[in-house]
């Protein structure tokens, strides 16, 4: 079998990984990354049995992580009591994206990898897929203000969905540029800042 052969599958992802950063998903080679990792495209085909399979071994583990953890800091978020929630929000969304940045900065290629190079894979809407978890978490919260007699004034969907969006691009700017993570950690708290208030005003939660 394929894989008995000591350091083929560790080479083929070493140079996939290489490939797929140089030139995104859709114009990585095949026959490029299997002459780098000093094997054939058979091989790799039978490995992965294609470029997006290649993709995924290396991305997969990685989008995985983040959106689970996504959705269950808003799930443990939508589960504290209606009269917490509103004082919490803040902490709870800087120290989830706290904790994502790290995660990415800690496997820095591979998420922008993610992000960025993805165009032609399932993964393609990481960030879209992020926006609309948001989007259903900010309408729950939007719910828990109302019962709570301290009711939102309208938001148009549009607005929300562009602010949303806007958002994780900021914060993923910071992966992207791989600024450094002293200075990522200082942007980080004041893009917090920045949004936190901002979605206070429009809530009218000042």
């Amino acid at each position: 079998m394929a894989k008995q052969i000591e350091g083929v599958y560790e080479r083929i992802i070493e140079y996939a990984r290489k490939e797929f950063l140089k030139k995104g998903y859709m114009d990585a080679s095949l026959r490029t990354i299997a002459a780098q990792a000093g094997t054939t495209t058979g091989s790799i085909y039978t490995r992965f049995k294609d470029k997006e399979g290649l993709f995924e071994a290396i991305v997969g583990p990685h989008y995985d992580h983040i959106m689970s953890r996504f959705c269950q800091v808003q799930e443990e978020f939508a589960a504290l009591p209606a009269e917490q929630q509103p004082e919490n929000m803040g902490k709870v969304s800087g120290n989830c994206m706290l904790e994502i940045l790290q995660y990415c900065y800690e496997h820095i290629e591979e998420c922008q990898m993610l992000i960025s190079k993805a165009e032609g894979t399932r993964y393609a809407n990481f960030l879209d897929e992020l926006v609309e978890i948001e989007s259903k978490a900010t309408h729950k919260y939007l719910q828990v203000l109302e019962d709570l007699g301290n009711p939102s004034p309208p938001i148009s969907p549009r607005l929300e969905h562009i602010i949303i969006t806007g958002m994780f691009n900021t914060y993923l700017e910071l992966v992207l540029h791989q600024v450094p993570w002293e200075e990522a950690m200082l942007y980080l708290e004041e893009m917090q800042a920045f949004y936190t208030a901002g979605w206070m005003k429009l809530m009218g939660q000042e």
